[in-house]
């Protein structure tokens, strides 16, 4: 009795083999493809040469099936980590796979390189020094803010270093506040700085004149004070500001108890305002020194003011009848003796 139809036996074993193969999908690559077609080559040679083993085929079947199913198992885990190469729509269709060279394959299974990333302490030392960077940026620019802007405290501060333990700037501490600011007692500025501190008595700040007059002027310190000393020369040069510092000058310099201006603080007075303005003033000083006149009142020294601004040098425009004080018109008088002899 012939055994059975080797040739069908192989036929029905060949289809079981490629349904399963189709299994694994049209993306499973060339290799696979030739894997089956080897393993049926192999199979119809053992089934339809003389003496073949059943057997035989059935083991190299089940071998090429297991590295099938391997192979399917490493697609699918390669193409979750999305590191296969999309199939094209014709390879779907004709269910090839595209074959690669063992360079391409590798490159596209491995992950790309990633730069070294430095270690937790070298990364930590890293961020540390950024912050204290940023930190020490930060702190030197409100330092900064914080000593340019005014400060009642620091400026409460100044004033006790000129008045000690009294709560008034008197004659030494003014000295040594000149000395400081570099500025000397008799200088006009000096004037201008009482007039912004409304202080009411020459040679002498108070503490509430001081702490008005400094944070009006935004002053705590003395190099922001010295800063500051152009900007109160310029009030001169305002027609405005100057007759307030003028008339203000006359009640700062006389004493509390009188009514008028001594006649020798009037005179370095008006030298210090007038002195460097009014080109009739020498003359004037003169006059005022042979004059009998011991103190001048405020009427006087205003009026003295607007005539140093309106009447010409000749005197020509001098009007005797207008409602000038006899002080200038003795002096009008004095001035044209002296001038005709």
């Amino acid at each position: 009795m012939k055994g059975p139809d080797r040739s069908v036996l192989g036929e029905w074993r060949w289809r079981r083999l490629r349904a399963l193969a189709g299994r694994a999908g049209a993306g499973e690559g060339g290799r696979a493809r030739a894997s089956e077609r080897s393993a049926g080559v192999r199979i119809s040679k053992g089934l339809s040469g003389a003496g073949g083993s059943v057997w035989k085929a059935d083991f190299q079947l089940n071998s090429h099936l297991s590295t099938l199913a391997n192979i399917h198992k490493i697609y699918h885990t390669l193409n979750k980590l999305n590191l296969t190469e999309d199939v094209g729509q014709d390879d779907h269709q004709t269910g090839n796979l595209r074959s690669c060279s063992s360079s391409d394959c590798f490159n596209k299974v491995m992950p790309p390189r990633k730069k070294r990333r430095p270690a937790s302490g070298d990364d930590l030392s890293a961020k540390k020094s950024r912050h204290d960077s940023m930190y020490r940026k930060y702190d030197s620019t409100r330092i900064k803010t914080e000593e340019e802007a005014f400060s009642s405290k620091r400026c409460l501060e100044w004033f006790y270093e000129y008045a000690g333990t009294d709560d008034v700037v008197g004659p030494e501490g003014m000295e040594k506040f000149c000395e400081d600011i570099g500025v000397e007692p008799e200088n006009v500025v000096m004037l201008v700085l009482a007039w912004k501190l409304d202080a009411q008595n020459m040679g002498y700040f108070t503490l509430q004149e001081w702490l008005k007059g400094m944070t009006s002027l935004q002053c705590d310190t003395t190099e922001k004070l010295r800063n500051t000393l152009d900007y109160l020369r310029s009030l001169l040069n305002d027609s405005t500001n100057f007759k307030l510092i003028y008339r203000y000058a006359f009640d700062f310099a006389r004493e509390k108890d009188q009514r008028s201006l001594d006649i020798n603080t009037a005179k370095c007075m008006l030298g210090l305002l007038l002195g460097k303005i009014w080109p009739l003033f020498p003359v004037f000083h003169q006059f005022l020194e042979q004059s009998k006149y011991k103190v001048i009142n405020k009427d006087q020294w205003c009026n003295v003011l607007e005539f140093s601004r309106t009447i010409n040098l000749d005197l020509s425009n001098y009007d005797e009848d207008g409602a000038w004080p006899v002080l200038l018109d003795e002096f009008v008088e004095w001035y044209k003796d002296k001038q005709m002899s």
